[in-house]
């Protein structure tokens, strides 16, 4: 809020804003406004996955992939609207890199502007995101390594164990395999527990997890790239349920293999391919 005041309407009650206030909305919240006279505001839209990756880079430490991200994000950001009382002194900080944000977004020069675009958001957010509430997120690296089977990052800047690099061998020579964790640890010489701490640390995945990722890398290949079935697909990668198949595909790449089948189909030449 730039210049006057207004009574605005959403998911925190009814309040008055004015000058030093700063509006948080999420996605596909409603606000409605009913301005005491002459108002100015300036208005930034957040595109939700961008928003997501900055959470995914500013928690690095904690979090193991994107779309662990993502859950993250909606964990801890769980308020749907608030209203951030930074007082005139710092919104007045923000005014000029407002302006200049505005201005380089209206030209439709955004590859040419967008490290700039990117250092101006950066600036505001600094001064902004103290002010926001967020809820207390209780869980830790080893809980996360259970969960999403999303692709891993690397971060540890340390040799991987060979225990760890003969399993993921092992993984992906036959992703079709119904391995299990004993196997797995036997032909490393290691003890269940052992292999699962070593794979994890090396990869960010319990070796299960992992597997579970390449057979869902493996099936939206199929899906892009052949004309299989749903269930052949589902079956070639080594799920003999196509539940099964349909739970963790959906988990993993947030959509069910039938709709990601219709997005690709819909990018390319629209051809009739059996589910």
């Amino acid at each position: 809020m730039r210049d006057g005041s207004a009574l605005l309407l959403s998911e925190f009650g009814q309040r008055i804003v004015t000058v030093g206030d700063v509006v948080v909305l999420n996605a596909n919240v409603l606000c409605v406004s009913e301005p005491e006279g002459h108002i100015t505001t300036t208005t930034i839209y957040l595109d939700t996955d961008y928003a997501i990756d900055q959470v995914f880079w500013q928690h690095a430490w904690l979090l193991h992939d994107r779309l662990d991200a993502q859950r993250f994000t909606e964990a801890i950001y769980s308020d749907p609207a608030q209203v951030l009382r930074l007082g005139e002194d710092r919104t007045g900080i923000l005014m000029p890199w407002l302006d200049e944000l505005v201005a380089r977004s209206i030209d439709g020069g955004f590859g040419a502007h967008f490290h700039r675009m990117q250092a101006l958001w950066f600036s505001i957010a600094d001064v902004v995101t103290p002010f926001v509430s967020v809820s207390p997120m209780r869980q830790s690296r080893t809980q996360r390594a259970h969960s999403r089977p999303t692709l891993p990052r690397y971060r540890r800047f340390a040799p991987a164990r060979n225990e760890a690099r003969q399993t993921l061998a092992t993984l992906a020579s036959d992703i079709s395999v119904n391995w299990t964790l004993d196997v797995l640890a036997a032909r490393v010489h290691l003890s269940a527990k052992q292999l699962s701490r070593v794979f994890t640390d090396t990869y960010g995945k319990t070796p299960l997890a992992y597997l579970t990722m390449l057979r869902v890398e493996e099936m939206a290949h199929l899906l892009r790239e052949t004309g299989l079935t749903i269930d052949a697909a589902a079956r070639k990668v080594g799920w003999a349920s196509r539940s099964r198949a349909n739970d963790a595909f959906q988990e993993c790449v947030g959509m069910t293999p039938s709709d990601y089948r219709r997005m690709h189909l819909a990018r390319g030449s629209g051809t009739t391919v059996p589910g």
